[in-house]
């Protein structure tokens, strides 16, 4: 685990023994603290800069094209680190190549909530006009914006099974919606600061010096308190964020940090492939070298990430030039000639009868090139000229043309 607070204190534990890895002070106020591809590097949003630290504290980078990051998000299958900066620009960074990917300007302002989505990387952003925006690197305009509540959005969350989103308003109200239809399941009066799902889908809220955790006991994405911890009066929480295979869920508060047993909150059944605990520093060494041959690139990131390897849908015909018409027709043509022809009974197999056969045959297959050659040519004569074209008038009438004035 990494933490950072707004004195500039960064430190580093290990959460199976609880030891302190590393602690330094940056000086500068800190708003994000995000892990890369694995807990050997670390990205820090500082007051000015983000900043790439590696395990022992050491400065390895800093981002300067990124400006004065509020948020960040980095991307695990595609080695891309996102940033959301105090003037709403959105920037994409590969960590591999260290190239920017892509860079925009929402349009909407300050934006102080931001979440990926795990199931398809798209990237989701809470506004202060009440919209939620769903992003990838490859466009330049959001996929989705959707209006989720009537005022700012305060917090953020999706489930691990990318179908389910959890959004939190100013005006007091929790929505749980369906990303699939883009609608709302189920509203819930109350406020919030922070939300998280865990790996079972129980649902974190902070607001104040009070957490809930909700669960949907039904199983119709219901959802209702499971359970309730009271910190000391006065303490503010900032964050809230589970540990993964573990039912524990970690607080981040004005005072520090502090940690809270949630009861059927983590995966119990890990896959030492996905995520070993007990890997030796040569197992995270090949583990590395995996993850970066299997790396996504930018385009695979979408909405529904199930059409990648499927076919792509028939398109419309793309119009033919004149000479690839008269080819295609020529084609038909000699393939209407040269087709077999059906011995019939006697009296029926006439040459004058063969020879009437084989021209209606040359007339079917010519037909559907003189029927589209009609059309474009009707579709020339409606075509009406627009008003600043010039229209060339015959000699007899040019001098009624109207004259432009000098």
């Amino acid at each position: 685990m990494v933490v950072a607070g707004r004195k500039g204190h960064v430190a580093l534990i290990d959460m199976m023994n609880m030891d302190l890895i590393k602690e330094f002070q940056v000086r500068e106020a800190v708003r994000d603290v995000v892990f890369l591809h694995n807990e050997l590097f670390f990205a820090a949003a500082q007051k000015k800069y983000p900043y790439i630290y590696n395990r022992d504290g050491t400065e390895l980078h800093c981002l300067k094209e990124h400006g004065a990051v509020l948020k960040l998000q980095f991307l695990r299958n595609h080695f891309l680190l996102a940033s959301i900066n105090k003037f709403g620009q959105l920037h994409y960074q590969d960590v591999t190549m260290g190239g920017m990917v892509a860079n925009y300007r929402t349009g909407l302002g300050r934006c102080d909530v931001m979440q990926v989505n795990p199931f398809n990387a798209v990237l989701g952003l809470g506004h202060s006009c009440g919209k939620v925006t769903m992003w990838r690197p490859t466009n330049a305009t959001p996929l989705i914006k959707m209006l989720c509540h009537h005022g700012p959005v305060s917090a953020m969350a999706f489930h691990p099974g990318g179908h389910l989103m959890a959004t939190a308003g100013m005006e007091r109200k929790i929505k749980v919606w369906d990303i699939r239809k883009f609608e709302v399941l189920h509203t819930y009066s109350g406020h919030a600061k922070t939300l998280q799902f865990s790996q079972k889908g129980l649902l974190a809220i902070g607001s104040g010096s009070r957490v809930q955790i909700w669960k949907d006991t039904a199983g119709n994405q219901d959802y209702s308190r499971y359970m309730s911890h009271s910190m000391v009066k006065g303490y503010q929480v900032g964050k809230v964020n589970f540990q993964p295979y573990e039912d524990v869920l970690a607080l981040g508060h004005s005072q520090g940090i502090s940690a809270i047993l949630v009861p059927g909150s983590g995966e119990p059944n890990f896959d030492t492939w996905v995520a070993n605990p007990f890997e030796t520093p040569k197992q995270r060494r090949e583990k590395e070298i995996h993850s970066l041959l299997d790396k996504l690139p930018p385009e695979t990131i979408m909405l529904d990430p199930t059409q990648i390897g499927t076919l792509r849908p028939p398109r419309a015909k793309e119009q033919l030039t004149k000479q690839e018409r008269e080819a295609a027709m020529e084609a038909a043509i000699e393939s209407a000639k040269q087709g077999p022809s059906k011995k019939k009974t006697k009296g029926r197999s006439k040459p004058t009868r063969m020879q009437k056969k084989k021209q209606d045959g040359i007339m079917k297959a010519k037909r559907p090139f003189l029927d589209q050659q009609l059309n474009d040519e009707r579709q020339l004569l409606n075509k009406k000229p627009k008003l600043n074209e010039e229209v060339q008038l015959p000699l007899s009438l040019q001098r009624f043309a109207r004259k432009e004035a000098t």
